[in-house]
Protein backbone atom coordinates (compact mmCIF):
# COMPACT_ATOMS: atom_id res chain seq x y z
CA UNK A 1 0.00 0.00 0.00
CA UNK A 2 2.87 2.49 0.79
CA UNK A 3 5.37 1.77 -1.98
CA UNK A 4 2.17 3.14 -4.32
CA UNK A 5 2.46 6.20 -2.95
CA UNK A 6 4.60 9.26 -4.14
CA UNK A 7 7.37 10.65 -1.24
CA UNK A 8 5.02 14.25 -1.05
CA UNK A 9 2.37 11.39 0.28
CA UNK A 10 4.32 9.57 2.45
CA UNK A 11 5.46 12.96 4.01
CA UNK A 12 2.26 14.71 4.51
CA UNK A 13 0.97 11.28 6.39
CA UNK A 14 4.23 11.77 8.59
CA UNK A 15 3.07 15.23 9.19
CA UNK A 16 -0.44 14.31 10.29
CA UNK A 17 0.73 11.60 12.68
CA UNK A 18 3.66 13.67 14.06
CA UNK A 19 0.69 16.53 14.97
CA UNK A 20 -1.37 13.59 16.84
CA UNK A 21 1.23 12.53 19.23
CA UNK A 22 2.27 16.20 19.78
CA UNK A 23 -1.58 16.48 20.47
CA UNK A 24 -0.94 13.82 22.64
CA UNK A 25 2.49 15.04 24.03
CA UNK A 26 4.49 11.72 22.83
CA UNK A 27 6.54 14.24 21.16
CA UNK A 28 7.88 17.36 21.55
CA UNK A 29 9.53 18.16 18.18
CA UNK A 30 7.72 18.20 14.59
CA UNK A 31 11.21 18.70 12.62
CA UNK A 32 12.56 15.25 12.15
CA UNK A 33 13.26 14.23 9.12
CA UNK A 34 13.69 17.62 7.75
CA UNK A 35 17.62 17.61 7.44
CA UNK A 36 17.52 14.47 5.71
CA UNK A 37 14.84 15.14 3.06
CA UNK A 38 16.31 18.95 2.69
CA UNK A 39 19.77 17.29 1.98
CA UNK A 40 18.54 14.57 -0.26
CA UNK A 41 15.80 17.42 -2.62
CA UNK A 42 18.84 19.75 -3.01
CA UNK A 43 21.45 17.10 -3.84
CA UNK A 44 19.01 15.95 -6.29
CA UNK A 45 17.94 19.88 -7.83
CA UNK A 46 21.69 20.87 -8.04
CA UNK A 47 23.51 17.62 -8.92
CA UNK A 48 25.43 17.47 -6.00
CA UNK A 49 27.09 14.36 -4.34
CA UNK A 50 26.28 14.42 -0.61
CA UNK A 51 29.51 13.33 1.99
CA UNK A 52 29.54 10.82 4.28
CA UNK A 53 27.30 11.85 7.25
CA UNK A 54 29.92 12.65 9.56
CA UNK A 55 31.82 15.17 7.31
CA UNK A 56 32.38 18.25 8.98
CA UNK A 57 31.22 21.55 8.49
CA UNK A 58 29.66 20.60 4.89
CA UNK A 59 26.74 17.89 3.59
CA UNK A 60 27.58 17.59 -0.18
CA UNK A 61 29.84 18.69 -2.61
CA UNK A 62 29.74 20.02 -6.44
CA UNK A 63 31.51 18.20 -9.81
CA UNK A 64 34.09 21.19 -9.19
CA UNK A 65 34.46 20.22 -5.51
CA UNK A 66 32.84 23.28 -4.38
CA UNK A 67 31.32 22.49 -0.74
CA UNK A 68 27.78 23.17 0.52
CA UNK A 69 26.36 22.97 4.15
CA UNK A 70 22.55 22.21 3.31
CA UNK A 71 20.04 23.20 6.24
CA UNK A 72 15.61 23.01 6.14
CA UNK A 73 13.22 23.91 8.60
CA UNK A 74 9.76 23.19 8.10
CA UNK A 75 7.33 25.97 9.47
CA UNK A 76 4.31 24.71 11.29
CA UNK A 77 1.30 26.50 13.40
CA UNK A 78 3.37 25.69 16.41
CA UNK A 79 6.66 26.89 15.74
CA UNK A 80 7.10 29.26 12.68
CA UNK A 81 10.55 30.36 13.46
CA UNK A 82 13.06 30.60 10.45
CA UNK A 83 16.01 30.01 12.26
CA UNK A 84 18.44 26.84 10.56
CA UNK A 85 20.13 24.94 13.16
CA UNK A 86 23.32 26.11 14.44
CA UNK A 87 26.18 26.15 11.94
CA UNK A 88 29.50 25.71 13.67
CA UNK A 89 33.00 27.08 12.81
CA UNK A 90 31.48 28.94 10.06
CA UNK A 91 35.19 31.05 10.90
CA UNK A 92 36.78 28.09 9.85
CA UNK A 93 35.16 28.23 6.08
CA UNK A 94 34.54 24.65 6.14
CA UNK A 95 31.87 25.28 3.07
CA UNK A 96 32.02 27.60 -0.13
CA UNK A 97 28.08 27.84 -0.07
CA UNK A 98 25.14 27.56 2.03
CA UNK A 99 21.74 26.10 0.80
CA UNK A 100 18.68 26.49 3.27
CA UNK A 101 15.35 25.54 2.66
CA UNK A 102 11.52 26.32 4.22
CA UNK A 103 9.09 23.99 4.40
CA UNK A 104 5.61 24.47 5.23
CA UNK A 105 3.74 22.02 7.90
CA UNK A 106 2.88 19.72 4.67
CA UNK A 107 6.52 19.32 3.59
CA UNK A 108 5.59 22.01 0.46
CA UNK A 109 8.90 23.72 -0.22
CA UNK A 110 7.94 27.24 0.33
CA UNK A 111 11.47 28.90 -0.49
CA UNK A 112 14.91 27.68 -1.03
CA UNK A 113 17.95 30.08 -1.94
CA UNK A 114 21.84 29.50 -2.19
CA UNK A 115 23.86 31.68 -0.51
CA UNK A 116 28.15 32.17 -0.40
CA UNK A 117 29.88 31.73 2.71
CA UNK A 118 30.48 35.57 3.18
CA UNK A 119 26.81 36.35 2.49
CA UNK A 120 26.27 33.78 5.32
CA UNK A 121 29.11 35.55 7.88
CA UNK A 122 27.42 39.14 7.11
CA UNK A 123 23.81 37.87 7.52
CA UNK A 124 24.08 35.30 10.84
CA UNK A 125 25.23 35.95 14.38
CA UNK A 126 27.70 34.27 16.46
CA UNK A 127 25.80 32.86 19.85
CA UNK A 128 28.07 32.27 22.81
CA UNK A 129 26.17 30.11 24.40
CA UNK A 130 26.06 27.42 21.66
CA UNK A 131 29.31 28.23 20.14
CA UNK A 132 28.10 28.70 16.66
CA UNK A 133 26.24 31.15 14.67
CA UNK A 134 22.48 31.48 13.52
CA UNK A 135 20.98 32.32 10.53
CA UNK A 136 17.26 33.07 9.91
CA UNK A 137 15.86 32.85 6.18
CA UNK A 138 13.60 35.63 6.53
CA UNK A 139 12.34 36.88 3.11
CA UNK A 140 15.13 39.78 3.32
CA UNK A 141 17.45 37.43 2.51
CA UNK A 142 16.39 36.90 -0.50
CA UNK A 143 16.89 40.27 -1.84
CA UNK A 144 21.00 40.42 -1.17
CA UNK A 145 22.94 40.55 -3.88
CA UNK A 146 24.47 37.74 -4.85
CA UNK A 147 21.64 35.32 -3.09
CA UNK A 148 20.17 32.54 -5.97
CA UNK A 149 16.91 31.73 -5.59
CA UNK A 150 16.63 27.94 -6.11
CA UNK A 151 12.73 27.68 -4.80
CA UNK A 152 11.16 26.71 -8.09
CA UNK A 153 13.93 23.90 -8.65
CA UNK A 154 13.38 22.81 -5.12
CA UNK A 155 9.39 22.50 -6.02
CA UNK A 156 10.24 20.80 -9.73
CA UNK A 157 12.42 17.94 -7.86
CA UNK A 158 10.30 17.44 -5.22
CA UNK A 159 7.38 16.59 -7.34
CA UNK A 160 9.37 14.00 -9.13
CA UNK A 161 10.82 12.29 -6.40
Amino acid sequence: MLENKTTQQLLTSYCEVVSELRRRKITRSSNNPVADVTETLVAQSLRLVLVAGSTKGYDAIDSTGKRYEIKGRRLTPENGSRQMSIIRGLDMAHFDYFVGVLFDQHFDVLRGCVLSHETVKLASKYVERTNGWTIHLRDSIWNITGVRDITLELRKTFRSM
